[in-house]
């Protein structure tokens, strides 16, 4: 029972961070009917600053670490990005009154990986003080690609099959081709690329590190209005999109977890990045997935994945699941 009561108190100590303080303000001023606004281009500049902050530490990284201790981890995301649409088609999909492709590409979008929660959870470890490899935010793409890729993949399957599918057909290396052209993974790519072939150094110390808190935090104000706006579209859905939204995030960051953990026996892998595996495992992509799936799978309602995702899964993954596999790999390790 103590230990409960302390896992509670870890958990919750985690509410007092600034990074989820922004959350919780936006939900509480679009709750409260405020008029702001927060201008798109702001919201895309700082998406973008936070993925080129990203990209540009892992690539300096990767390019001082033995690559070696990146493949596992790198096929345990792969593995989870493609094995968490396939759960999506065993649990979602079956459920009464859901449409096959709206469920392939809610599991596709909550496979994917969300910027802003990876961002999150990043503060939360330096702010607890907690180490992991530097190059963990590069296996981003690792996990993104694959399912974004799997969900429309299947969801054209179904389409064929079924004799519904309109339009010139894509293979496979077009969609992924279509992922990587995206401009969430374009800008995490970019990064990538210029710390592992340049030396960026003196820009990152200068310019993208010292804005990277400030601008998360107002990425956090917006992901947490948009979270109260999105909730009416997913009341308009089915009431099984929002119990998947609560519980999957955690569940697949369950996974993950062990995953992880397995990883850590056999290498070595740091707690912070069994953290922060979990974290992408249990995130749902804001910036990446959407379009993506849009343009994929056109026959899929956006207020079903985009509405669960934003209105519940970001919130639950953020505000309940980076508190809790931190203060579960406070007691594990």
């Amino acid at each position: 029972m103590d230990i409960l009561a302390e896992f509670g108190l870890r958990v919750l100590g985690q509410f007092q961070s600034p990074t989820l303080a922004f959350l919780i303000g936006g939900i509480l001023l679009a709750a409260l009917g405020s008029k702001l606004v927060i201008p798109d281009a702001i919201y895309k500049f700082a998406v973008f600053m936070l993925l080129m902050r990203i990209g540009l530490n892992g690539g300096m990284e990767i390019r001082e670490a033995d690559l070696a201790d990146m493949i596992l981890p790198a096929l345990a995301a792969m593995a989870l990005g493609a094995g968490i649409v396939l759960l999506g088609l065993v649990t979602l999909a079956r459920m009464p009154g859901i449409k096959r492709d709206d469920a392939i590409a809610t599991a596709g979008l909550f496979g994917a990986v969300s910027a802003s929660t990876l961002g999150a959870a990043m503060v939360l470890l330096e702010q607890d003080g907690i180490a992991y490899e530097a190059w963990v935010p590069a296996l981003y793409p690792f996990m993104d690609i694959p399912a974004l890729v799997l969900a429309i993949v299947l969801a054209r399957m179904h389409s064929e099959k079924a004799g519904t599918l309109k339009g010139k057909r894509s293979g496979v290396w077009a969609i992924v081709k279509d992922s990587l052209q995206g401009s969430a993974l374009s800008a995490l790519l970019l990064g990538l690329l210029l710390g592992l072939f340049t030396r960026p150094d003196r820009v990152f110390e200068t310019f993208y590190d010292p804005l990277f808190r400030g601008l998360l935090s107002l990425l956090m104000l917006i992901m947490g209005m948009e979270a109260w706006q999105r909730l009416n579209e997913l009341r308009r859905v089915a009431q099984w999109y929002a119990v998947y939204a609560a519980v999957m995030p955690l569940v697949h960051g369950l996974i993950a977890f062990a995953l992880g953990y397995l990883i850590h026996l056999a290498t070595g892998f740091s707690p912070g990045g069994v953290i922060l595996l979990a974290v992408l495992a249990a995130s749902s992509s804001d910036v990446s997935g959407p379009p993506t799936l849009r343009a994929g799978i056109p026959s899929a309602n956006p207020s079903s994945y985009i509405g669960a995702s934003t209105s519940v899964g970001t919130p639950i993954a953020i505000g309940i699941g980076i508190p809790f596999f931190i203060a579960l790999a406070e007691m594990v390790f």
